[in-house]
């Protein structure tokens, strides 16, 4: 039925287009979807209201001289949305109409678009977009705690004061699922949120354990980025599954709705309660960063949906990132959100996902054309293949010194930062955008001493790039699963025993760096310093690892 289902709309959506080329009536076709005659060049917050500015080089054809202005919910396209201003049409205009904030009417995370009358029938003449300074109406304004590039994902059962201190973690990672916070007025100890004229509920038990983390890491002085998560698990969250993810597929990520007013409205809730209740400012704790999502570009690994479209895919997630960062960022104006994608820059090694270059493309397509934000980057430079142990010595066949790479290492992330130093890759203010290696890891499958050298090597390779605010190790101690693919990345092994991997990380961005360098230098074969700063990217022939000798030999 899906497939018959997606073929008929296909087939009505092809009619539309040749209907309104005149196919069918002899008419010529009025407005493209591309090229619009009108454009938005932007929608901002003042004071209560919305400021639209319009641009045209001639006013198109219309009935009665006026421009309306359409408010639409994501999911709706063309002039079906509220009207909610009309101005005379012109070649430069200004359209004002309220915000209407924080009612049901809220025009904050909504979508506008240009119309004109043309034979008594409503067409669009202009994209859409979208309110690009949310934050005019933030409560807070929070203060970040931006203290240092280093990071980790937590092990809870190792978690202390003592051991962020000794290992200088000055950020950490975690992921929440809206499935672990959604909850209902019926549950116990639910902790009401009203918004919008709508109240939602989010479960108590699961929000104070987030409080009382959140809390502690604070007060040991570490940022905390978040990263959410849709597993599609919870009883009061099953709203949040995007319909093209309903097919029975497991996967540990689904795409997030956006096809219909209650999923978005329930989404638009969770965006202002998290934005707002771990701003720092209402004794809750405090979230700096957010990502949603983890490596969307891999859809049937963590977003999943079951179109392989990639317009389609990318489509569905600028509208669920533009309802959180609009909603998040109207709460605490200085909360950042960022998008997620792997290191398979031109080489897939999954079929059903995407490459990191063409979903980063699409992204930052549409978010110029719907309104310039400050978006961030989170990217997850792994070594290829994941379990190669020589984060500084890559195989030749997957790691290249342009952009036709097969992946994006370590070792050729300079050509991640080049490429996000393009005109139309700069935020709003014209500077390159934050980017986040919130993921990055090292296996000692193959001996110790790879893996100290490697952390060494990225560590001190993203500490000497200023546009990297985060290198996250991926993980605090081993995870038996992943070991059986010889991913044994932590610096604790199974068994709780730290290994030489821990005092390198610890001595990193220290007084104690030089020795730290001494060491890894010794491993590699060459100054790391050199190696770094001179740019050299070692390769070797073949595409797997190379065993390295036992570190007793």
């Amino acid at each position: 039925m899906k497939k018959i289902s997606r073929a008929l709309k296909m087939t009505a959506a092809a009619f539309l287009v040749m209907l309104a080329a005149g196919i069918f009536t002899g008419r010529p076709l009025e407005v493209r979807a591309e090229g619009r005659p009108v454009k938005i060049d932007s929608c901002l917050i003042e004071g209560t209201d919305v400021v639209c500015q319009l641009a045209a080089s001639s006013v198109p054809r219309n009935d009665d001289g006026k421009f309306y202005i359409y408010a639409n919910e994501v999911f709706l396209d063309g002039a079906t949305g509220d009207i909610v201003a009309t101005v005379e049409a012109g070649t430069s205009v200004s359209a004002r109409f309220p915000l209407s904030y924080d009612t049901i009417q809220s025009n904050l995370s909504r979508k506008f678009l240009v119309a004109v009358k043309q034979n008594g029938e409503m067409v669009q003449v202009s994209d859409e977009h979208y309110i690009t300074n949310p934050e005019a109406v933030a409560a807070y304004t929070t203060a970040r705690a931006n203290v240092g590039i280093k990071g980790i994902l937590p092990d809870l059962n190792l978690s202390s004061r003592e051991e962020f201190h000794e290992l200088g973690i000055q950020q950490i990672v975690y992921n929440m699922s809206v499935d672990e916070i959604c909850s209902a007025a019926s549950v116990p100890g639910a902790i009401p949120f009203t918004y919008n004229g709508q109240t939602w509920y989010f479960d108590g038990g699961m929000i104070d354990k987030y409080d009382l983390m959140f809390k502690s890491l604070n007060h040991y002085g570490i940022q905390v980025t978040i990263i959410l998560l849709n597993k599609g698990e919870g009883l009061y969250s099953q709203d949040l599954m995007h319909p093209d993810s309903l097919d029975g597929t497991e996967c540990p990520g689904y795409a997030l709705n956006v096809e219909d007013a209650g999923a978005v409205n329930h989404l638009k809730a969770i965006g202002a309660f998290l934005g707002q209740r771990y701003s720092g400012a209402t004794g809750h704790g405090q979230v700096d960063n957010w990502i949603l999502g983890n490596e969307v570009n891999a859809r049937t690994s963590w977003w999943y949906t079951s179109s392989d479209s990639l317009d389609f895919n990318v489509n569905i997630y600028v509208k669920a990132f533009r309802i959180i960062y609009n909603e998040m960022k109207s709460m605490n104006a200085n909360v950042r959100l960022y998008n997620s994608i792997d290191q398979e820059w031109n080489r897939k090694s999954n079929p059903g996902s995407f490459l990191a270059k063409e979903y980063l493309d699409r992204f930052n397509y549409y978010m110029s054309r719907e309104g310039n934000i400050d978006w961030g980057l989170s990217f997850h430079p792994y070594n290829s293949p994941l379990y190669d142990p020589y984060a500084w010595n890559g195989p030749a066949v997957w790691v290249k010194e342009t952009l036709t790479t097969p992946y994006m290492t370590m070792q050729n992330i300079d050509l991640l930062i080049d490429y996000m130093k393009q005109d139309d890759f700069l935020n709003p203010q014209g500077e390159v955008r934050s980017i986040s290696l919130a993921e990055i890891g090292y296996t000692s499958s193959f001996g110790t001493e790879a893996q100290e050298a490697s952390i060494a090597y990225g560590y001190l390779k993203a500490a000497s790039i200023p546009e990297i605010d985060a290198f996250i190790l991926f993980r605090h101690s081993d995870d038996a699963h992943e070991m059986e693919s010889n991913l044994a990345l932590g610096l604790y092994d199974l068994n709780g025993n730290r290994k030489p991997s821990f005092e390198i990380y610890k001595n990193l961005g220290t007084a104690n760096e030089a020795a730290v360098k001494a060491r890894a230098s010794e491993i590699i074969g060459m100054d790391i310093d050199t190696m770094i700063n001179e740019k050299i990217i070692w390769t070797r022939e073949g595409d797997g690892v190379v065993q390295p000798k036992s570190d007793n030999e």
